[in-house]
């Protein structure tokens, strides 16, 4: 697919997404210093209609890069701070009785909750029981929440990304596996090379403090991601990407050894999907018109490092995830 077949109108939104995203990242990159890998990483979820599952230890500025990229989108921000006595109706929103003060009359009135933004940080989402998790992950999939019999449709776009602390695991309550595959990415930060580090210390510690300017509206972004939908993929990315997804699961025909001695559960349909909506964004984001087999490899790791589930033998060997889609990676080229 080149870009004389592609409609007039898409190639000028390709072009208009390529300068968003470039102006996003220098307009990060003002607050956020590294983590590059990262921001490319939500950039392609939320554009896929994606949520994100963050993992790494307190002081990586989980939390700043999400407000920081919120705020260049200039879209509604919230955060929950997940406790052990967070209620579902803290997430959703509640009823109240109120009184009409002239005719004395009582009715409920609906308290939106913080859950009604387009990007919502959920910090540390497994420090709350299974109950209140739910309840955030059937807004993530259903982009919708019912109190009382009534529902009510989220704002769009609609982004999620939670957080877990991978060190503190007392007190805790893991996402069972069924609700970590809501997320269409598990991504690790990691800690800041020496010069990044410095460069940190040097901004965090003066009375630097730079102006952002927005970037994209949520009616754009809500354009963009239309337009992700319909970028054309190739027959062999596509079989390529379930082919993938297909060895990771230790019962499927052509498996590999090392995946039926290693894992108990590979990753399903959805992982398929996933692999193909990020290799069409990254694609898009980087000025192309269909997706290649290298879009695909890209995506393998932040898709299936939460789909794959080791069994004993691998935790013996120490063999997590991540060894496991290197391998896989490594045997299907």
């Amino acid at each position: 697919m080149n870009k004389a077949e592609i409609i007039p109108d898409d190639v000028q939104l390709v072009e208009k997404l390529n300068d968003a995203v470039k102006k996003t990242k220098e307009e990060i990159g003002k607050i956020i210093i590294g983590q590059d890998e990262i921001i490319d990483q939500l950039l392609i979820s939320l554009l896929s209609r994606g949520h994100c599952l963050l993992v790494g230890v307190p002081g990586l500025a989980k939390t700043l890069l999400i407000k920081t990229l919120a705020e260049v989108l200039d879209l509604k921000f919230n955060r929950i701070q997940f406790t052990p006595d967070l209620m579902p109706s803290d997430i959703t929103g509640t009823e109240l009785i109120e009184e009409d003060p002239v005719t004395k009359k009582r009715d409920f009135r609906f308290i939106p909750g913080p859950i009604f933004a387009n990007v919502i940080l959920a910090d540390e989402i497994n420090r709350t029981p299974p109950k209140t998790q739910a309840a955030l992950l059937e807004a993530m999939q259903e982009h919708k929440v019912t109190i009382a019999g009534t529902t009510y449709t989220l704002s769009e776009p609609f982004f999620v990304l939670a957080t877990q602390n991978p060190i503190e695991q007392e007190g805790t309550y893991p996402l069972p596996e069924a609700q970590l595959d809501r997320f269409m990415f598990n991504l690790w930060l990691e800690y800041p090379t020496f010069e990044e580090e410095i460069r940190i210390v040097q901004s965090t510690t003066s009375q630097y403090s730079p102006k952002l300017s927005k970037v994209i509206s949520a009616n754009e972004i809500i354009g963009f991601q239309d337009l992700i939908r319909k970028v054309p993929v190739a027959e062999n990315v596509i079989e390529f990407a379930v082919k993938v997804v297909s060895k990771t699961r230790p019962g499927a025909n052509g498996s590999l050894q090392s995946i039926k001695s290693w894992i108990n559960w590979g990753a399903g349909p959805r992982a398929s999907q996933y692999l193909i909506l990020a290799a069409k964004t990254r694609a898009v984001i980087h000025g192309r018109f269909t997706p290649n087999i290298e879009d695909v490899k890209t995506a393998m790791l932040p898709v299936l490092r939460h789909r794959i589930i080791t069994n004993f033998s691998a935790e013996a060997e120490g063999i997590n995830s991540v060894e496991v889609i290197k391998k896989l990676l490594t045997e299907i080229e």
